[in-house]
């Protein structure tokens, strides 16, 4: 993938342009996701196909707009971003975990996997500009319940890619990211393998509690890092699922840790 490049110098990196463009950015979301409700997922249903044709071809779409929203963005000067790894994402029964420092964390991640599923917050699904989406392309709510895990095993087993983020909610500012367990119960039960990918963002923006207006001096830069697969079966014999789990997820959350402490320490200024 590309590192937009754009460079905008006029004080304080032009910042009330900048923030202009991120309220525009917020409202072309919204109506976007407005009309694939009303007028464009319609349209798709009416094509031929089981119900699971129907969600990809959805999946697809969304991806193939989320990935265009973060290209408009960088366009307009408020973000740039470098993917490295990207070619490893994408493959069957392969699950996806990301620490989670901002509110479009997801959107760059979809974007970037065609047909992926995800667990996304259950809020989403009550809201009228996103309900019409993640309903027509089967993503699952995260609502804690075992319907939840289950689900999410069995799109893995199905051969879907699955995105997760163990942390269930946006890191807080400064602090380490805390990973929930579901996470890697799912993995030792559904997932051929596990890519983790770390995601930074200089200075941070859209972080937890913070409103959209409340933009940084200068221009924010996404860094995603796809690291190398790590297979479940190396730790489901390590014992009974409980204790597999838990070792799991006590290794991913050293791995993310350290793979963002050593991010800070590489970053101009550190």
């Amino acid at each position: 993938m590309e590192l937009a490049t754009q460079r905008l110098k006029k004080g304080r990196d032009a910042y009330y342009w900048r923030l202009l463009a991120t309220g525009l950015s917020f409202v072309l979301f919204g109506l976007s996701g407005l009309c694939l409700r009303l007028f464009v997922f319609p349209v798709l249903s009416c094509l031929p196909g089981d119900a699971a044709s129907h969600q990809r071809r959805a999946r697809r779409t969304i991806s193939r707009l989320f990935w265009r929203f973060i290209r408009i963005m960088a366009r307009m000067g408020v973000l740039t971003y470098e993917v490295k790894g990207a070619e490893k994402l994408g493959r069957p029964g392969q699950m996806i975990i990301a620490n989670h420092p901002s509110l479009i964390d997801v959107v760059f991640l979809i974007g970037l996997v065609r047909d992926a599923n995800c667990v996304v917050k259950r809020s989403l699904w009550e809201n009228p500009f996103t309900r019409g989406p993640v309903r027509s392309t089967g993503y699952i709510s995260n609502d804690g319940s075992m319907d939840m895990l289950d689900a999410a095993v069995e799109r893995l087993q199905a051969g879907q890619t699955l995105i997760i983020f163990p942390e269930g909610t946006r890191t807080q500012p400064g602090k380490p990211p805390e990973f929930h367990r579901g996470a890697a119960a799912i993995a030792l039960r559904g997932a051929r393998m596990i890519t983790p990918v770390t995601i930074k963002v200089s200075p941070t923006t859209l972080t937890k509690a913070e409103p959209w207006y409340r933009i940084p001096q200068r221009r924010v830069h996404f860094t995603l890092h796809v690291g190398a697969d790590i297979a479940p079966d190396t730790f489901s014999a390590l014992g009974p699922p409980p204790l597999a789990s838990r070792k799991l997820n006590d290794y991913l959350h050293d791995y993310f840790i350290k793979e963002l402490a050593a991010d800070e320490r590489s970053t101009p200024g550190h």
